[in-house]
């Protein structure tokens, strides 16, 4: 039995899952970096990073993204927390240049002590993600608290979902699953241009929509002169009748008054 025996092993000793554990958490938050940067950004060798087919988004086993899942939570709730003391400390903040006189006077004054008690929490959160993310994720931090933060700053937890896939892995079938924060899909992508031939599409469709009404129309027309036609020869002929109708019935009286 498994008592007390809290989470998976993965098939690695502590360290090891520890460390796997925390890349791919940075590695997820490290696919909300702004599309430029991934164009400029290059390690010591000169490769170039790819950005990620969607933002906030990684596949991996769904065993690792379960396991992952609550340490990105927790990095999340840590850094949305510190949204307001980071909002009180702006009361005391400057615009100033940093080694600059009037920033200076500010670092010697009453000011700055009330601006560091109130920054206090707001740094020691982002120690605090930094050791749960690793020392070396400074980058995954910043963009933890600059960019997530604020976006479910009214959200009261769950930021992210797993999502089962079809597909197996190759190699060892394994079952894949995708981890994303929660909006990925409900942001507004924009759309791009048309093509020609797309446009050229739609035009031809509305020339045939356009063709098929004219005909409707046409034989709507058609219809009615057809009926109004019938309509006036039904009446000239019971005209006719009646009129020979009444001839019979004159002569019938003229010859009834001779007799």
């Amino acid at each position: 039995m498994r008592h007390k025996r809290k989470g998976r092993r993965l098939g690695r000793s502590s360290s090891h899952r520890h460390a796997m554990l925390k890349n791919l958490a940075s590695s997820l938050i490290l696919t909300e970096r702004d599309p430029a940067d991934f164009e400029l950004i290059a390690s010591g060798d000169g490769r170039e990073v790819n950005p990620p087919a969607v933002p906030g988004r990684v596949v991996t086993t769904l065993e690792k993204a379960k396991e992952v899942r609550p340490l990105v939570e927790k990095c999340i709730t840590i850094a949305r927390r510190s949204l307001q003391h980071k909002k009180a400390a702006e009361e005391f903040t400057t615009d100033a240049a940093r080694n600059s006189a009037e920033w200076k006077e500010w670092r010697t004054s009453e000011t700055w002590q009330k601006w560091n008690a109130a920054i206090a929490p707001s740094v020691a959160a982002r120690r605090r993600a930094l050791q749960l993310l690793g020392n070396k994720n400074k980058e995954a931090v910043a963009i933890l608290f600059n960019k997530l933060a604020p976006r479910f700053a009214d959200r009261d937890g769950g930021y992210t979902r797993v999502v089962r896939l079809a597909q197996t892995r190759l190699g060892d079938a394994g079952t894949q699953a995708i981890l994303e924060f929660v909006g990925v899909r409900d942001r507004q992508v924009e759309k791009s241009e048309k093509p020609a031939f797309a446009a050229d599409v739609e035009d031809v469709e509305n020339e045939l929509i356009d063709e098929s009404v004219d005909s409707a129309n046409t034989s709507t027309v058609d219809t009615l002169e057809d009926a109004d036609a019938t309509t006036g020869q039904e009446t000239e002929t019971s005209v006719s009748t009646s009129s020979d109708a009444e001839g019979d019935e004159v002569e019938s009286s003229e010859t009834t008054e001779k007799e």
